[in-house]
Order: structure tokens, then C-alpha cells, then sequence
């Protein structure tokens, strides 16, 4: 009998990594109707996320939920908040809180997956010793991407709480350690996301800013706008203040695919 179950348990898994794998694929794939995108994105991601809860640690799995709801959080949600915000505030707060939850789904799901596959990572990511940080695998970059962005996405609308704007370090650190390993990622997507987190940081340098920057369009090789886009962002907004709080999620971000 428990050589039964455990034949089921493990035809089981099996199925599930495979459907989980496929469903990953898909999540790669470029949809050229933004209509069609937004329609479908919805049951794709409630499909992918019930499978992750059942494969918390398959890595691919992982990154498309996260890089998915991070997507749809930005594109369908927090873009609408903006548009709503001149002539219905209510609506638009309403709109930014969900957007700032769908972020913390995708940042979880991200970070329980790199949890799995490195125990004891959040807790190392959060020591003061930059020794002791954990060391990404090539594997894991991806996802340790996602798990950056999708934490920037939700500290940028939350800039009126106090603990979630104290996490900002750990989220550009999180960022740095994918940084290390693949500094290409994306075609500029984790350099403009590097260079978006050190313009958002206290005492930031502008500078340092605008390598990040200059390094995501040489990778996009003028393919994408978005980093001249965040360049021209983060330039204008150190003009108008002092130490102004400058959105860590931008288009700039979506690595191409």
C-alpha cells in the first residue's frame, strides 16, 4: 500500500513539474495584442500560481508567477491608478492598494522559491556582512530579479510607510547579488533596474545612476526606449529636489524576452 502511494505521490509531482515547466514556457512567450495579453494574463497566472503552490521550488515556475503578477501589477493596475488619480482619487488610491498587493504576491512567491532551493537566504540577505550574503546560481538570477522588482514596485507605493521604505536597501541588494552574477540580464532590464534603485536611494549617487542606465542601453542596443526613458526620469528629478523619492518601477525593467 505505501509503495502504491508513493508511485501516486511521485506520478503525481511529476506531472505537476511538467505542467508547471510548460505553463513557465508560455509565461515567455511575446503576446503582440495588449487586448488579448491583459484577457488572458488573468487566468494564466491563477493557473501557474495553483501549480507553484503545489511546486513552491520549481525556480522557472516561480519566476514566470512572479515576473507575471509584477507585470500585470504595473501595466493593468498601477498605470490605470495614474490615469485615474487627476479625476478620481478615491478610485485611484483604491487602484494603487491592489497594485501594491499583487507586488507582495509576487514578491513572496519569489522569495519562498530562492528560500527552498537556499535555506536560510532572506535571513542571510538581511546580515550586515557583505561576506555573508548568499551567492546566487545562474539558476536563480532570474528570479532573484523578479523578487527586486516586484519589492521596488511595492516600496515606490509605499512611500507613506515607514517599515516598507526601510526595506528599500535590501531590495537594491537583492538586485546588486543578481547584478553579480549576470550583470547582462534582460537586455538592460536589471541594469535599469540597478540604476533606478540607486536613484531612489538616500544619498544615491546620480552618477552611478546614469552608468546603470547607460549600461541597459548598450544592452538593449537601442532596441528598447525604456532606459533612456528612466535616465531622462531619474536627470530631472534630481533638478527638481534635493532627495527626491524616485519610482524603482519603471517599463524600463521588463527585461525583453
Amino acid at each position: 500500500m505505501f509503495a502504491l502511494l508513493l508511485t501516486a505521490c511521485s506520478a503525481r509531482y511529476m506531472v505537476v513539474q511538467s505542467l508547471g515547466n510548460e505553463l513557465a514556457g508560455q509565461g515567455q512567450a511575446v503576446e503582440e495584442d495588449p487586448g488579448l495579453a491583459r484577457e488572458a494574463s488573468a487566468f494564466y497566472l491563477k493557473l501557474s500560481e495553483s501549480l507553484l503552490r503545489e511546486s513552491p521550488g520549481n525556480l522557472r515556475l516561480a519566476e514566470s508567477v512572479c515576473s507575471g503578477l509584477s507585470q500585470y501589477a504595473f501595466a493593468f493596475v498601477a498605470f490605470e491608478a495614474e490615469k485615474l488619480a487627476a479625476r478620481d482619487a478615491n478610485a485611484a488610491y483604491r487602484m494603487n492598494e491592489r497594485a501594491k498587493r499583487l507586488y507582495l504576491r509576487a514578491h513572496r512567491h519569489a522569495m519562498l522559491a530562492l528560500e527552498l532551493s537556499s535555506p536560510g537566504f532572506a535571513a542571510q540577505l538581511a546580515l550586515p556582512n557583505e561576506k555573508q550574503w548568499p551567492v546566487l546560481s545562474r539558476e536563480q538570477v532570474g528570479l532573484a530579479y523578479w523578487a527586486a522588482a516586484s519589492w521596488g514596485g511595492f516600496i515606490s507605493l509605499s512611500k507613506d510607510v515607514p517599515d516598507a521604505v526601510a526595506d528599500l536597501p535590501l531590495a537594491y541588494r537583492l538586485a546588486g547579488l543578481a547584478w553579480k552574477q549576470d550583470p547582462h540580464y534582460g537586455d538592460g532590464g536589471l541594469a535599469s533596474l540597478m540604476g533606478s534603485f540607486e536613484a531612489a536611494m538616500p544619498g544615491g549617487s546620480l552618477t552611478k545612476a546614469t552608468q546603470y542606465f547607460d549600461a541597459a542601453i548598450a544592452d538593449s542596443a537601442g532596441r528598447s526606449a525604456s532606459p533612456f526613458i528612466a535616465k531622462a526620469s531619474a536627470q530631472s528629478s534630481s533638478v527638481c529636489c534635493a532627495r527626491p523619492w524616485r519610482p524603482v518601477i519603471c517599463a524600463a525593467t521588463w527585461p525583453t524576452r
